[in-house]
């Protein structure tokens, strides 16, 4: 099964601040349920990932889990949490007794959003991470390339939980071999932990305008050669891409940069992997 395992859905009154910023006037509507089925069903996705969308709210919780439990694609949900709050736990457990709340796969905070490149490893944050690990759940980084070597001692430092990186950590594409040479260091060393899996995903965003397939290829060879295939899940980053291109022609996109590989190994990226690290196979 092709399964897109990173997209968003918003409202955008109910609180995406950040749809507020400069040139994003194409991602300033509602993306509901049903616009995501209809570009799913086009591409031959069978199912997908809500990913909470920088709202940073319970509310946003309680909807996607509702939209997981009414739509068919809509597989699992990564909703949004306040990582070093002192009561992880208790937060966890109560989304779980929400409606859908058994679609719960991974969490996320907007740790891109922390000044501190070294966020991660504060202890109240240590704190929370165990906690997810406890609960079974998975726990996405989204951060900038300067907070990868924190992601990596904390991924060493709480062996018990599975870290998925998004958007491999935004490395500067559209700086060609520059940003690619920036960016392979950190990596380099959160990829070492076995318990780190990465997303090719929101690559043509940091491309710029100009992406081209071609452009994304040294930095999605690197990942394979880093990760493994085993360790790699492609997303679509629906709306987001479409300040650069549409669903299906970010899928094509990955199709076209992924290194010569065996049949197995692409099917790995794009549906293995992302089914046994946010449980859609027992």
């Amino acid at each position: 099964m092709l399964i897109d395992a990173h997209h968003h859905l918003w409202q955008p009154e109910r609180g995406y601040r950040w749809l507020d910023e400069p040139g994003l006037d194409r991602l300033r509507r509602p993306y509901l349920p049903a616009d995501l089925t209809a570009e799913t069903t086009a591409a031959g996705v069978g199912a997908t990932v809500l990913v909470e969308g920088g709202r940073c709210h319970p509310d946003e919780v309680a909807e996607f889990l509702g939209y997981a439990a009414t739509t068919p694609v809509i597989a699992r949900v990564v909703a949004w949490i306040d990582i070093g709050a002192p009561d992880v736990a208790a937060t966890l457990a109560a989304y779980r007794r929400l409606p859908g709340g058994e679609l719960l796969a991974g969490v996320r905070a907007q740790v891109q959003g922390e000044a501190d490149p070294d966020y991660l490893d504060r202890p109240q944050v240590r704190h929370g991470l165990a906690a997810v690990a406890a609960a079974g759940l998975s726990f996405d980084l989204i951060i900038r390339s300067d907070q990868l070597p924190a992601a990596a001692r904390a991924a060493y430092a709480v062996p018990e939980l599975i870290f998925v990186l998004d958007h491999l950590g935004k490395p500067r594409i559209d700086e060609g071999d520059t940003g690619l040479r920036a960016w392979l260091g950190p990596i380099t060393e959160l990829a070492g932990c076995p318990n780190v899996t990465a997303k090719l995903s929101g690559l043509v965003t940091e491309a710029g305008p100009g992406w081209t397939a071609a452009a994304l290829s040294p930095f999605v060879a690197a990942a394979v050669d880093l990760f493994g295939p085993e360790r790699l899940m492609f997303g679509s980053d629906w709306p987001v891409c479409l300040l650069r291109a549409g669903y299906r022609d970010v899928l094509d996109a990955l199709r076209e940069a992924l290194p010569p590989m065996t049949e197995p190994q692409r099917d790995e990226i794009l549906g293995g992997t992302a089914a046994r690290v946010y449980r859609l196979v027992s």
